[in-house]
C-alpha cells in the first residue's frame, strides 16, 4: 500500500435542512486497495459518496485527492480528477449496445469529418474489458438489454475505469445478483485495486466485504465508528 491515500475526506460535515447527515467524517482511500464502507441504512453512506461525486455538495471540510485539497461541486469535477462512481442502478441505457454506453457522452470522433469514430470506440471498449480479464461479454456490440445483472454490472466498472480513472466507488455492485455474478464482480473488484486503483466498495453483504476488502470504515449515525 501507499504511504499516502489518493483520496482523503477531512472534517466532512453535511445536513439536509435541520438534519445533519454527516459529523466530521474523515475517511482515506490508497491506492491498491479496497477500502469497505459499512453501516446500517441511514448510517450516511450514500450522502458520503454523492458528496465525493459531486452529487450533494458538502458543507464543510475537505476533500484531498492525491495529496492536493481539490473543489468537486458537480460530477463533472469529479470526473475531472479521476474519481467514477458506478451507482446501484448502474445507468445504463438499454436501448444502446455496450460500446455506446461506455462512451455515452464522451464519444470519439474522426478529426476531419467529425464522425463517430467506431473503430476506435470498439477497440478502446475491447481492450479495457480484455484489460479487466472480463470474458463473460460475447460481443461489445451486445445491446444491454440483453446481458445477465452481473454483465451489466461489468460494463458499468469497466466504463468507470476507460478514462483512467484513479479511484472507483462501487455502490452495492452485487445487490441482486446471483452466486456465479457475484463471484465474477467481486474477482473484478480485486482486479481494479491489484491494478493500481483506489477502490470503495459500499456494501451491506458482509461476506462479500470480508473475501475482497483490505480495510473497513463503518459509519454510524453519520459518524465514523470505526476503521
Amino acid at each position: 500500500m501507499a504511504e499516502s491515500p489518493i483520496l482523503a475526506l477531512r472534517g466532512i460535515n453535511k445536513s439536509f435542512g435541520a438534519v445533519q447527515v454527516l459529523h466530521n467524517v474523515d475517511f482515506n482511500v490508497f491506492p491498491g486497495e479496497v477500502m469497505a464502507l459499512v453501516g446500517d441504512n441511514g448510517a450516511g453512506k450514500s450522502t458520503l459518496v454523492k458528496g465525493v461525486g459531486g452529487i450533494h455538495p458538502t458543507d464543510s471540510g475537505q476533500v484531498l485527492f492525491d495529496g492536493q485539497v481539490i473543489e468537486i461541486h458537480g460530477p463533472h469535477d469529479a470526473a475531472a480528477h479521476g474519481i467514477e462512481i458506478v451507482y446501484q442502478d448502474l445507468a445504463l441505457c438499454d436501448n444502446l449496445d455496450i460500446v455506446q454506453n461506455m462512451f455515452l457522452g464522451r464519444e470519439i470522433r474522426k478529426r476531419w469529418t467529425h464522425n463517430l469514430d467506431e473503430g476506435a470506440m470498439e477497440r478502446r471498449a475491447r481492450d479495457t474489458l480484455i484489460s479487466l480479464s472480463v470474458r463473460t461479454v460475447k460481443s461489445v456490440r451486445q445491446v444491454v438489454s440483453s446481458l445477465s445483472g452481473g454483465q451489466r454490472q461489468t460494463v458499468a466498472i469497466a466504463k468507470a475505469v476507460l478514462w483512467n480513472n484513479k479511484v472507483v466507488l462501487l455502490d452495492e455492485p452485487t445487490a441482486a445478483l446471483g452466486v456465479a455474478q457475484t463471484r465474477q464482480v467481486l474477482d473484478l473488484v480485486r482486479r481494479l485495486a491489484d491494478n493500481g486503483l483506489g477502490v470503495v466498495l459500499i456494501s451491506h453483504n458482509m461476506n462479500d466485504v470480508m473475501e475482497v476488502a483490505d480495510r473497513i470504515t463503518t459509519l454510524f449515525l453519520g459518524r465514523v465508528a470505526a476503521e
